[in-house]
């Protein structure tokens, strides 16, 4: 299947060419079928000479309909412009093939009605000269009479060769529809219709309602007036939804493939139309089926910031079109070049900004999104249309090489000064290096320590962690000297610091594994604990306090908090009646 869409002025029948085409009647409502006019968006298919489908999208011609109109051919890829040969190029002709232009429509064919009233060669030139300078360049022309007939079999033909230029959807992408009509069906619940310009949709699937928090589930699937297990793009598709109220959802809303979609009320984008000082400062944007309000903020010549009245699911190098409903102007295209820009709060913000922008061309690039953003996850890239292919630093974290290069060098950096500010420490805390180095999130602290810096205990220091600075290690050598032979003696307090060893000395020491802290200003060398327990193991079983403090040559200064330690490291298990056993 492809499908098209129709565009043109009012009255130069479109809705009587599709009839003719399909023998289907196009305009739904019963006023569009009094008054000769089409009012909404109408849809009917029909088979082509080669078997493929052709769907069309009728859109309405009057000025007042124009909204319509755009959320019919947003989606669509090609379009069939209609121009009445006893009237020629008109004034709707003229605004419907601005909208096209905008959207970037590249595909299309040009059908010249009532052939049979008049001449369709001026009508013909003229509409052929105005269209080739838009996005649709040089394109076919029929000329029909819907009334006679004459002229549709060439126009059946123009359609297949047509169907045959476009590019082959890309049924692996994830699903935006964007919703064109939603109804309810009695015993079905509610229907949403639109067109399916990418992925493949399945009864069943789960999907997401953009801008609402709770999933939305397929029960069932049509196109083309058939019930299908499952559609693939490109399709016109009625969606049947499990669950869901018909007052959740309309026109302009769209459903995705959840967690694939950036929502975002906030975008910078590139103009092709009038110049961004000429912009008003309000604007509607149409895109996909949806019209929102936005507020324009110029920033370069060709390229403004849009702030939407609501949040739609956008991505990097979308098309859309702004428009001034109350001039019913069309301003011109839009390009769509980032989903999540910067705040602009300091002075000169906004014209740094024009120079980043003027580089951009819409187009997805990794490489890019990275050197501009610095680091990201996976997983915001994709949501933004950004195709990842790059390994991740840490977890699903993204980063510029360069810049990557850089937070090692100032990590490593950032270490060698806290060491020379805290000597007695055993390194960095890892929080405080995240908070230095500005990082979103501690593995990629992690991630950047490298040989010679190793982590131990939430710090970041040397590899040789456990080394103490000179005057500790000098310290504890002294220390060592003079109980070596008394294990279980430990300096007095005032011996601690004729030796030298302070409380921040001590807790270096302790921490670094060359002491060993029962309690405050009670240290023993860090052996102590082992040879305690095969002394105690060699006392008869159970012993006590006493016992333990002849033993081991001590005090009960020592002996009090040593064999607590013991018991709660289960070397040592304390009796009722306040004896030990060492535990075998």
């Amino acid at each position: 299947m492809f499908v098209v869409a129709t565009a043109g002025h009012v009255d130069h029948g479109k809705s009587t060419l599709v009839r003719a085409l399909t023998g289907m009647e196009p305009d739904r409502w019963a006023e569009e079928r009094r008054r000769g006019m089409t009012i909404d968006l109408g849809f009917a298919w029909t088979t082509l000479p080669s078997g493929g489908t052709v769907a069309f999208v009728d859109v309405p011609g009057h000025e007042r309909f124009v909204p319509n109109m755009l959320a019919g051919v947003g989606p669509v890829p090609a379009a069939l412009i209609v121009v009445a040969a006893d009237e020629g190029w008109m004034p709707q002709s003229a605004e419907h093939l601005a909208a096209l232009d905008a959207l970037g429509v590249a595909y299309g064919l040009l059908a010249v009605t009532r052939a049979d009233l008049a001449d369709p060669g001026p009508a013909t030139a003229r509409a052929r000269a105005e269209i080739a300078e838009t996005s649709l360049g040089a394109v076919p022309a029929v000329a029909v009479s819907g009334l006679t007939g004459a002229g549709l079999p060439q126009l059946r033909a123009a359609l297949d060769r047509l169907a045959a230029q476009l590019p082959a959807p890309v049924v692996d992408d994830p699903v935006r529809l964007w919703v064109d009509r939603s109804f309810t069906v009695r015993g079905s619940g509610t229907v949403v219709t639109g067109t399916l310009g990418a992925g493949r949709l399945r009864v069943g699937d789960e999907l997401e309602l953009a801008g609402a928090d709770e999933p939305v589930r397929v029960r069932g699937l049509h196109s083309l007036g058939e019930a299908r297990p499952e559609a693939a793009a490109v399709a016109r598709v009625a969606v049947n939804l499990r669950g869901t109220p018909r007052d959740r959802l309309g026109r302009g809303d769209a459903l995705l493939t959840p967690g694939r979609f950036h929502h975002t009320d906030l975008v910078d984008v590139r103009l092709a139309g009038d110049p961004a000082a000429d912009l008003p400062a309000t604007l509607t944007l149409h895109v996909g089926s949806a019209a929102v309000p936005v507020r324009v903020r110029p920033l370069g010549p060709d390229t403004v910031r849009l702030r939407l009245a609501r949040p739609l699911p956008l991505l990097v190098g979308d098309r859309a079109l702004l428009r001034d409903p109350g001039r019913h102007h069309v301003s011109g295209g839009v390009r769509v070049l980032d989903v999540a820009p910067p705040p602009l709060g300091r002075r000169g913000a906004a014209a740094a900004r024009a120079q980043v922008l003027a580089e951009l061309d819409g187009r997805p690039d990794l490489a890019g999104e990275l050197r501009r953003r610095r680091l990201i996850r996976a997983g915001a890239l994709i949501r933004m249309g950004v195709p990842v292919h790059a390994e991740p630093v840490a977890g699903d974290w993204l980063a510029d090489p360069a810049h990557w290069r850089r937070l090692g060098e100032q990590l490593t950096e950032e270490v060698a000064r806290h060491a020379r500010e805290h000597p007695l420490e055993p390194g960095m805390p890892v929080d405080a290096l995240r908070q230095r180095l500005a990082l979103p999130d501690r593995v990629l602290v992690e991630a950047l320590v490298r040989p010679p810096l190793r982590i131990h205990a939430g710090r970041v220091g040397a590899a040789s962690a456990n080394a103490l600075p000179e005057p500790v290690a000098l310290a504890v050598q002294r220390v060592r000297a003079e109980y070596g032979d008394r294990p279980f003696r430990a300096p007095e307090a005032d011996r601690l610091v004729d030796l030298g060893l302070g409380p921040r000395e001590i807790g270096a020491a302790v921490r670094a594994g060359a002491l060993l802290r029962l309690a405050d200003n009670v240290v023993l060398l860090p052996d102590a604990l082992d040879d305690a327990v095969r002394v105690l193991a060699g006392l008869p079983q159970p012993f006590t306090l006493s016992a333990a403090r002849q033993a081991l040559d001590t005090t009960r200064r020592v002996a009090v908090p040593l064999l607590e330690l013991l018991d709660r490291r289960g070397a040592t298990r304390r009796l009722p009646d306040d004896a030990r056993i060492v535990v075998t």
